[in-house]
């Protein structure tokens, strides 16, 4: 069960966060899916990696991430060769309930003195109405969609985690490069 809520908080962070909440702030646009500008791709992987290491140190929680890596996407109705989002999903598990609870809180604070504009807050509609906070930075070009699993609400046991998702706006590459899909 746990698979599939996984998925679709994944799938449902990637069209919220990307799609028509962050502003287009005067830059180039297209048919489609609002495309935010023209950068490499190394250089929005950085950035990626570095929102989600803000977040990380924002929640302030010791316990044990997951691994794995930022990775690439196509943007929805547009030519994968030329234009992709980076997204970075991870997840932290801790000892207990109340220090995921207020590291969400902290979240909550701490975000739009950084920039985001907290667009969701609250229970999410699963079953064990899950808290989450949703944040899109206009600025940078990232949304951000956290998720807090109470111990043993996936259906299955499982320890207090908070599920992260960090997913850029829609870029395309410069001229003369691809995609590189990983």
């Amino acid at each position: 069960m746990i698979k599939i809520r996984t998925g679709a908080l994944l799938a449902t962070a990637l069209l919220t966060l990307t799609g028509c909440s962050m502003s287009n702030g005067g830059e180039a646009k297209a048919e489609g899916t609002k495309v935010v500008g023209v950068r490499d791709q190394d250089e929005v992987n950085a950035e990626t990696k570095k929102v989600s290491s803000e977040i990380f140190d924002l929640i302030g929680v010791p316990g044990t991430t997951s691994k794995g890596g930022a990775g690439v996407q196509p943007c929805e109705d547009r030519d994968r060769e030329r234009f992709y989002k980076m997204f970075h999903p991870w997840s932290l598990t801790a000892k207990t309930d109340e220090e995921l609870a207020q590291a969400m809180e902290r979240l909550k604070a701490a975000l739009p003195q950084r920039g985001w504009k907290i667009v969701k807050y609250g229970p999410d509609s699963s079953a064990s109405k899950s808290l989450e906070l949703t944040a899109d930075n206009d600025e940078r070009k990232f949304g951000l969609h956290v998720s807090f699993w109470r111990k043993d609400s996936g259906g299955d046991k499982n320890p207090p985690m908070l599920k992260i998702d960090v997913v850029s706006g829609c870029y395309q590459v410069p001229d003369g490069q691809k995609v590189e899909h990983y």
